[in-house]
């Protein structure tokens, strides 16, 4: 075949055959993970992590540890004693921190260990739990339950096994935890298929929840860590209880049937909300977006880029604004999903929005958000949010409290007093599934369903893929209990832009 060469062949051949390496083999041995984590601490570059190895045979952190201790670290090239103080002092650090990560990395990372852990010997099922199954937006652990049939190797040694590991830092028959050349924990636990289902409640949690479970036991005289159940509902059926979804354990520990069917699901969505093009600060144009639209069966899709304050993101001024009307229009002869005009319009500071009312009165749809000054003091930032929530036109509150996870901390406000002029205003507030936003958080989501107050679960798409953004959103707002009747992008198209119309 063009392009594949003897080398490449056969190195294709052995994976197809074989499901190895040879090549990989030796390039992991040349570096192992254990290597790779040295370049986790500030100040060893991978350059300086090869040289320690090279000269001082240190694998991994504790190795490392060990030899400055013993002030080798300071003979080594381009290093010397405060180098060796400073590399100690980070290792400590290092070691206390939780090494945290957002939920859509964890995702890919979880699905990596358990596709390996599935292919062990023994193994008859593995199952993604802890913080990932319950959709927690920031992930400290990757957690599997392998269930095992027959001799196998321990906990321990089937993580070790794990080519991404870089050391075992409890290491146990049935459990065993480790950590990545990431920096990122990982846990294994074994368990019989007969008892797998407790298994992956107790792995899943949250503790409260496990608790609660426990002690339904204990009032039917059954022993928690004797029962058999092969999987999750038969141990929800044991209990005289109806199966609790991991991203409802937080708030319910006894919920109904009726309960959990009303909850909002992905398949309720009846449009696309917060949608970019390549206008402002989108990948993709109009056509792509609107034709992705409608490959996923979206009856409708907001038209929503940046407006004029936000130059950083290419925000449109009205000439540019009325132009994309007219390309809307073109667009829309060639799609059968609805294009609604709209706008993510800046919250400027004094609460106003960035565009004249005579204007904002044409769209389809308002999205109000903050993208500048989020470092407003508290008493500031509440005045601006609630003079813009009771401004007289419809809008979306949009990614609320304008986190970034794991780099920008949520904006200082009294969200108690915000969302009571959301309630009282012709306002929806945005549960944005953004991955790297995840916002309004679930912890704000009942003290907004509790004033009454409607949602939008959006993708806040930049480009086509984004779309599917909308995933994280359910997710989210199930963990705060949402129901499909609450969500506004669960109407129809003409209930929808008749609701939110400005």
């Amino acid at each position: 075949m063009p392009g594949i060469g003897g080398a490449l062949a056969a190195v294709i051949t052995e994976l197809a055959q074989t499901g190895r390496s040879t090549m990989l083999d030796r390039l992991r041995a040349a570096a192992p993970a254990a290597l790779l984590e040295l370049t986790r601490l500030p100040g060893i570059s991978k350059d300086r992590a090869v040289r320690l190895h090279d000269a001082l045979a240190v694998n991994n952190i504790d190795e490392l540890a060990a030899a400055a201790r013993a002030h080798r670290v300071r003979d080594v090239r381009g290093f010397g004693p405060k180098r060796e103080a400073a590399i100690l002092a980070a290792i400590d650090a290092y070691q206390r921190r939780p090494q945290a990560v957002r939920l859509v990395d964890a995702r890919d990372t979880a699905r990596a260990l358990a596709a390996f852990v599935a292919m062990q010997p023994g193994v008859t099922a593995v199952d993604v739990v802890g913080g990932v199954r319950l959709w927690d937006e920031v992930i400290d652990e990757i957690a599997v339950v392998a269930a095992v049939d027959g001799d196998v190797a321990s906990a321990a040694d089937m993580l070790a096994a794990y080519p991404p590991l870089a050391r075992i830092e409890v290491a146990g028959a049935d459990s065993a935890v480790g950590r990545l050349a990431d920096a990122t924990r990982a846990r294994v636990r074994l368990a019989s298929p007969a008892r797998r289902g407790v298994a992956l409640v107790e792995e899943t949690g949250p503790r409260a929840h496990v608790d609660v479970l426990r002690a339904r036991a204990r009032e039917r005289g059954l022993s928690w860590d004797t029962m058999v159940a092969a999987d999750e509902q038969a141990l929800y059926a044991a209990l005289d209880l109806a199966p609790i979804p991991p991203e409802a354990r937080g708030w319910s520990a006894l919920a109904t049937a009726a309960d959990v069917s009303e909850l909002v699901t992905a398949g309720d969505l009846r449009g696309l909300v917060h949608c970019h093009t390549d206008a402002s600060d989108g990948n993709h144009t109009l056509a792509e977006m609107a034709r992705a639209a409608d490959a996923r069966g979206a009856g409708y899709m907001t038209v929503t880029d940046h407006s004029s304050t936000a130059s950083y993101a290419g925000g449109l001024d009205v000439d540019r604004l009325r132009r994309q009307w007219d390309d809307i229009d073109r667009v829309q002869e060639t799609v059968n999903v609805r294009l609604l005009r709209g706008i993510e319009s800046d919250i400027l500071a004094d609460g106003a929005l960035d565009y004249p009312d005579a204007v904002l009165d044409q769209l389809d749809v308002i999205i109000a958000s903050i993208h500048a000054r989020h470092r407003m003091d508290a008493t500031a930032m509440t005045a601006r949010l609630t003079r813009a929530m009771r401004l007289p036109m419809f809008k979306i509150w949009g990614h609320p409290l304008g986190r970034l996870l794991l780099r920008r901390e949520p904006i200082a406000c009294d969200v108690e007093a915000v969302l009571d002029a959301v309630a009282a205003s012709r306002a929806a507030v945005e549960i944005s599934g953004d991955p790297y936003r995840l916002d309004l958080p679930p912890a704000w989501i009942p003290a907004a369903r509790q004033r009454g107050i409607r949602f939008v679960i959006s993708s806040d798409a930049h480009a086509v893929a984004d779309l599917d953004n909308v995933e994280y959103g359910v997710a989210l707002a199930r963990r705060g209990g949402v129901r499909r009747s609450e969500v506004l992008n669960a109407l129809p198209c003409d209930a929808f832009q008749n609701t939110v119309r400005p």
